[in-house]
């Protein structure tokens, strides 16, 4: 497949490494050639690379499986998912899932990203919704400033929170920063 037609999500072959493509971006600039501006996710390794291609280059595609999953739970270094389809479990080890498992608490649902059968990549939903488990309490009346203050949320996620938010709620957490959207809609 031409550079110019790769799209988020896409699974390729670069350098004999499989890689998931997190970003896209095409450049033509003035009096310059064009160019493709790939963010790249090497599978193996976690690691995040940019990559500038020429719009002509030739990628090599490779077959990815997205599956949704729920979290189970994390057994060792490993977390276990079980597919709502087929209702197989599979185990993700912590190289793959990396701090993700921070947004989900048991029985959550995500995407499990699979090639040949084996997980590597975990797609989580832009936002969760988490129960504050360790806060300060907040000062009464104090609702006129945007004051912010540490909280711990169930699954260990560390992340500012408002000052009226309590120690219990139910809060709606973007999994892209970590940081607070509102209140969760019971």
């Amino acid at each position: 497949m031409k550079a110019i037609d790769i799209k988020i999500g896409m699974g390729v072959k670069i350098d004999s490494k499989l890689c998931v493509i997190t970003g896209y971006d095409f450049r033509n600039p003035g009096n310059l050639r064009s160019f493709v501006n790939l963010k790249i996710k090497d599978i193996q390794r976690g690691g995040v690379v940019e990559r500038r291609f020429n719009p002509s280059d030739d990628l090599e595609l490779i077959d990815l499986d997205r599956r949704p999953m729920e979290f189970l739970y994390k057994d060792g270094d490993e977390a276990v998912f079980m597919d709502k389809e087929t209702y197989d479990q599979i185990n993700v080890p912590k190289t793959i899932y990396g701090d993700d498992l921070l947004y989900l608490r048991s029985n959550a649902e995500a995407v499990v990203v699979l090639n040949e059968g084996r997980a590597v990549l975990i797609e989580l939903p832009s936002a969760v919704e988490l129960t504050v488990e360790d806060t300060a309490p907040g000062v009464k009346k104090a609702t006129a400033t945007n004051v912010q203050k540490d909280a711990v949320m169930e699954t260990g996620l560390k992340t500012r929170v408002p000052d009226f938010i309590a120690q219990g709620e139910l809060v709606r957490i973007s999994t892209a920063d970590g940081s607070y959207l509102g209140r969760a809609k019971e």
